[in-house]
């Protein structure tokens, strides 16, 4: 029996409370024999499992496939499920992305997958006036904002939803859609910028001089823990050159910079950090 529009409510609200990511597929349109109607709705959860109706067999594969594509890139999809005699190309006349199906009724189905994602995480490293400034303007602008930094300093930092004492990251799970900003200024640098660019992050930025964070990177290579590849990625100095000069007008540099990589790269395909329609709830 299709789940009850209630039941899936109550599962959208379950899921965000928890922080998990899904889709919401829902069937806008149909045509011919289909055993769901317009205005059937499911959730499709990370892990490729449907809770709800949208038709039978002859769909979920296409569901599952598409809710996939969407929690990586974080944009949502029309597409249009047609019997397999009737797909010959990528795409339909209207530019609806196409999918076929096996089933022998013959309908055609057109679903709607949109995302719910987390809102972007920057981390920020450090206890700074520039890592306060950071934390206090990111979510202002729809970011989540984790701390590192020594345990003393935590109380400076209301904002933040995620806390680690130290510079240990293992216990934050970064991935690399996470922005990392490491704006310790001169207490525990490098140790810091160890964890950062030892971590999954594809975006690791150091609030200093280009002078300094060569020597700091010359330090590390030295160690030998560090590859070429990982220092490569670090971005130093932080941010967009703006003449930046107060810690506040810092802090906007470097997010006006996490804005212009994350927009460019959406416009572009990729993923770096996509949020869905119900981030803000989070």
């Amino acid at each position: 029996m299709p789940r009850p529009i209630e039941d899936l409510l109550a599962l959208m609200a379950s899921l965000l409370q928890r922080g998990e990511e899904f889709c919401v597929a829902t069937v806008v349109r149909t045509e011919n024999a289909t055993s769901a109607k317009a205005g059937a709705k499911a959730i499709v959860l990370a892990d490729g499992t449907i809770r709800g109706f949208l038709g039978g067999g002859c769909v979920q594969g296409a569901v599952r496939r598409t809710a996939a594509a969407v929690l990586k890139d974080g944009t949502p999809r029309l597409i249009r499920v047609k019997p397999e005699d009737d797909v010959a190309r990528a795409t339909d006349s209207d530019g609806t992305e196409l999918h076929r199906s096996a089933c022998p009724s013959g309908g055609t189905v057109d679903m709607f997958v949109e995302p719910m994602r987390r809102a972007p995480r920057i981390i920020v490293c450090g206890a700074s006036p520039v890592a306060k400034a950071l934390a206090d303007l990111g979510p202002r602008l729809g970011y989540r904002i984790a701390l590192s930094a020594p345990a003393e300093d935590h109380d400076d930092f209301a904002a933040a939803e995620e806390r680690v004492a130290g510079f240990d990251l293992t216990p934050l799970a970064v991935t690399e859609d996470d922005w990392i900003v490491v704006a310790t200024q001169g207490k525990r640098d490098r140790e810091a910028l160890a964890a950062a660019l030892g971590s999954a992050a594809a975006y690791v930025a150091f609030v200093g001089s280009r002078r300094k964070a060569a020597t700091l990177t010359a330090q590390l290579r030295g160690q030998g823990d560090l590859g070429d590849a990982r220092l490569a990625r670090l971005k130093a100095p932080a941010g967009l050159d703006i003449h930046a000069i107060e810690p506040a007008e810092i802090a906007l540099s470097i997010l006006a910079e996490i804005v212009a990589r994350r927009r460019a790269g959406l416009r572009q395909g990729v993923s770096p950090v996509a949020t869905g329609s119900l981030a803000a709830v989070l």
